[in-house]
């Protein structure tokens, strides 16, 4: 008996035992487990790639070289050229020409002779003489790739060196109960006469053949300076024209002239420019 309450005791004691190891082998063989069982994880690095930047579609279609001509152009004024074929009191001829200084600005000179009788209500006077005018011109026309018009603003200064004839005049005569008083002839002359004007002059001129220009301009003067003899006023200055009675005067020309290229610019011109330009015409 004493016996068997030992065997009891002892089996009670090695169950316990057991059952504790019991306990912890399960969580020792699930950490083994779930080590060695666990895979490592691996990550995809995923390689961007390289961004590819593409050009502006401005500077695709707008990179267009345009050459630009620079040079002289010299013509004739066509107008008092052709003018003495009817008109038996006047005789003249202008030569005119510009230089072009940069993209948009033109140098430009005339330089004429006229003989012109003028006739008044009182006097009859003759005006012979040469005159140049010096100044520039500035085109506000957009031309397209290969167009070389222009429409032009611009300024002169011209001077005039001259003579003046009394052919003829008429006594004023208040009281006309006899009629008018004949004219009577003077034919004296004056010369070393002189006058000095500003003028604003607008024009344009078109390319009609290979460096052949046609072109057509009015002018707005104001005279500044006027010699007159002593007994008469200057009715008509070459240059100027008639001053009307005063200080101002008007003058038109029609041109012909030719283009001298001297040397060439190339400057970046706009396509899309043109193809708009294009579109405007077509409507």
């Amino acid at each position: 008996m004493k016996h068997t309450s030992k065997f009891i005791s002892s089996l009670s004691f090695l169950f316990s035992m057991f059952l504790g190891y019991a306990q912890d082998v399960p969580e020792i063989s699930k950490n083994l487990d779930s080590t060695v069982t666990q895979k490592p994880k691996t990550e995809t690095v995923k390689t961007a790639k390289p961004e590819i930047k593409e050009a502006p579609k401005e500077i695709l279609t707008d990179s267009v070289v345009k050459t630009d001509r620079y040079g002289l152009r010299v013509g004739v004024d066509l107008y008092k050229l052709t003018r003495g074929l009817y008109d038996k009191d006047y005789k003249g001829i202008e030569f005119v020409g510009d230089w072009r200084l940069t993209k948009k600005y033109y140098l430009a000179a005339e330089l004429g002779f006229e003989d012109k009788t003028t006739e008044d209500d009182r006097l009859t006077s003759s005006a012979t003489g040469t005159y140049v005018k010096a100044g520039f011109d500035y085109n506000f026309y957009q031309n397209w790739l290969d167009m070389e018009n222009l429409i032009t603003i611009g300024m002169r200064g011209g001077f005039s060196t001259f003579s003046q004839e009394l052919i003829n005049y008429k006594i004023y005569n208040p009281n006309p109960y006899w009629g008018e008083l004949p004219p009577i002839n003077e034919g004296q002359k004056y010369s070393g006469l002189t006058a000095a004007w500003i003028e604003v002059a607008l024009g344009l001129k078109a390319k009609v053949f290979n460096n052949v220009f046609v072109g057509f301009g009015v002018q707005l003067k104001l005279l500044a300076m006027n010699k007159e003899p002593g007994n008469f006023e200057n009715l008509y200055i070459p240059g100027f024209n008639r001053t009307y009675d005063g200080s101002f005067g008007v003058g038109f020309n029609y041109t012909v002239s030719y283009f001298i290229p001297i040397y060439k610019k190339k400057t970046m011109a706009s396509e899309n420019a043109k193809i708009e330009e294009a579109k405007k015409k077509k409507k």
